[in-house]
């Protein structure tokens, strides 16, 4: 499968692009990574340079893409870091030349927006291009628990609550789309365990597996490429979510006491031949 791209880019570390690239790539997928900004590292570290590719800039590229020919053979467009509120059109054109040529293609979208301790770090002016621009569109989102509720104004403390928030935003979204959210840390959930949760108009599955406190740099970028790689081969909401929980334990387990994810020493774990984690249907 051919999949573009469009986030961020860091040279050191893995967030974005640098955290999506190599595991689809493993995962048997062409890539064609389009970055929304260049950075010297995550902006978690005290100092970073680098700088924001201007929404002219990201929409050359794709526009070369097209240029080439080879959008017409794109199967799935997957976008997280904005950057720039404006490369949100530029996703848009995307999108929309991706499904002129190919009606079935898969668009993925990341609302990388903010996370619980850190709450929002990117423009004001990003989540609303996310609600009223970009989901409607999508035929997949990966909020984490902060996203979901920043964006329905829900709450995902109890099992209920969560279902609930995350039926308001398949509202907004295109008939049959899907919801995976991410780092679900319930109230009445179990211990020592974080959830995914992912609701389809088919079903709902719900997945835990072992919390790791580590680098939270990253991991929701790697899980949602693990999350479309896996899909695109099997069309299976339930084996991608098994799957991809499997990898991303994988990838947190290999950077216990780490300051980044160690996705390549990983990478042979990233395609589980058998999932170490079930997913359950709810409803």
């Amino acid at each position: 499968m051919n999949i573009l791209s469009i986030q961020s880019r860091v040279a050191y570390g893995h967030v974005g692009n640098s955290a999506a690239v190599f595991p689809l790539q493993r995962l048997g997928h062409e890539v064609w990574p389009v970055d929304t900004v260049s950075f010297s590292n995550h902006l978690g570290y005290p100092t970073w340079s680098g700088r924001t590719c201007a929404p002219s800039e990201v929409a050359d590229i794709v526009d070369g893409l097209a240029r080439l020919g080879v959008l017409a053979r794109c199967d799935a467009v997957l976008t997280g870091y904005l950057g720039d509120p404006g490369n949100g059109v530029v996703v848009l054109d995307a999108v929309a030349r991706m499904r002129a040529a190919n009606p079935q293609g898969v668009y993925a979208c990341d609302p990388v927006m903010g996370d619980r301790g850190a709450g929002l770090f990117v423009k004001p002016d990003v989540p609303p291009i996310f609600l009223e621009r970009l989901l409607p569109v999508a035929d997949m989102t990966f909020p984490n628990a902060f996203e979901l509720e920043y964006l329905t104004g829900g709450s995902t403390d109890r099992l209920p609550d969560a279902l609930a928030a995350v039926d308001a935003l398949r509202a907004r979204m295109r008939p049959g789309a899907l919801v995976v959210l991410t780092s679900l840390l319930r109230s009445d959930g179990p211990a020592d365990r974080i959830e995914v949760l992912a609701a389809s108009d088919a079903a709902t599955w719900l997945i835990d597996a072992p919390y790791h406190a580590g680098p939270p740099h990253g991991a929701g970028d790697c899980f949602a490429a693990l999350f479309l790689g896996h899909y695109l081969r099997s069309r299976r909401i339930e084996t991608a979510l098994a799957l991809a929980v499997s990898a991303i334990h994988a990838v947190l387990e290999a950077s216990l006491d780490a300051l980044e994810l160690h996705i390549v020493a990983a990478q042979d774990r990233l395609d589980p031949p058998v999932a170490l984690f079930a997913a359950r249907r709810i409803r």
